[in-house]
């Protein structure tokens, strides 16, 4: 199904957002892979749902701000984006880096949200000082990477077999990542202090097998979030939404009605 990508301008940024489908919003932050509004799941939940899924400064080809050095402007560069589409009651989703960036903003408030979905989410520390919470996808081997990522790592993306052109994005996509999630990683230490001000119905969904952000981490991350649940779905690794795209779509359904 495909959506109209309108250009919405912002403070010092120019944000693509893909719009797909119709009834109740689906507000959808994309993690460090790239932009999932064009995947099968997304267009099965367009079939119930107004899919609005903003496409990171960085990402895709789009410009960095210059001012942009971390997660906390991309933050307020969506709470100026949430405004601007008059979002009313809205089911906000983010997965993985995208999962940080809704729980952040559901922190400030969640006067525009009903509900909140974090899909194998980062954002907390739930170790110690030295323990690795998530694993290092700058320096980890690729093959390696697609073990902890997939649970069937034949369905990872080929390099060998990519485009040059997919190849560059892939790689300016891994830049952008590292601005927004590098320093301290994929976590914002005062976050935890923070989550008792989410006061919206929130699941977290996450993949079984997912070495990169286990199961463990998300078990933590979910109870440090008043009420907050928990579905764990087999078969899966760090994308359930790709390797089990209707059990996903079934959890998201229950879980909105």
């Amino acid at each position: 199904m495909a959506g109209n990508t309108p250009k919405i301008e912002l403070r010092g940024a120019t944000v693509d957002v893909v719009r797909k489908g119709s009834g109740p919003q689906l507000f959808m932050l994309h993690g460090g892979g790239g932009p999932v509004a064009e995947m099968p799941f997304a267009d099965k939940l367009a079939e119930s749902f107004e899919v609005i899924a903003p496409v990171h400064p960085g990402f895709n080809g789009s410009p960095i701000p210059e001012h942009f050095d971390d997660m906390q402007d991309l933050v307020y560069l969506y709470r100026d984006l949430m405004d601007a589409l008059d979002l009313d009651d809205a089911i906000m989703m983010g997965f993985s880096m995208g999962g940080w960036a809704a729980t952040e903003l559901a922190v400030m408030s969640t006067a525009r949200i009903s509900k909140l979905i974090l899909v194998d989410s980062v954002g907390v520390k739930i170790g110690g000082r030295e323990d690795r919470d998530v694993a290092d996808v700058f320096a980890t081997p690729p093959d390696e990477l697609a073990r902890l990522t997939w649970h069937d790592p034949s369905k990872a993306p080929n390099p060998m077999e990519m485009a040059d052109a997919d190849l560059e994005m892939m790689q300016s996509n891994r830049v952008a990542l590292g601005l927004y999630t590098w320093q301290p990683y994929m976590h914002n230490p005062k976050l935890p202090h923070r989550l008792h001000r989410i006061d919206v119905p929130t699941l977290l969904i996450w993949g079984e097998s997912d070495g990169l952000v286990t199961p463990a981490y998300g078990r933590a991350f979910c109870g440090m979030i008043p009420g907050a649940e928990m579905i764990v779905i087999p078969e899966a690794g760090h994308a359930p939404q790709v390797e089990q795209p209707d059990a996903f779509v079934g959890h998201v359904m229950s879980f909105a009605q």
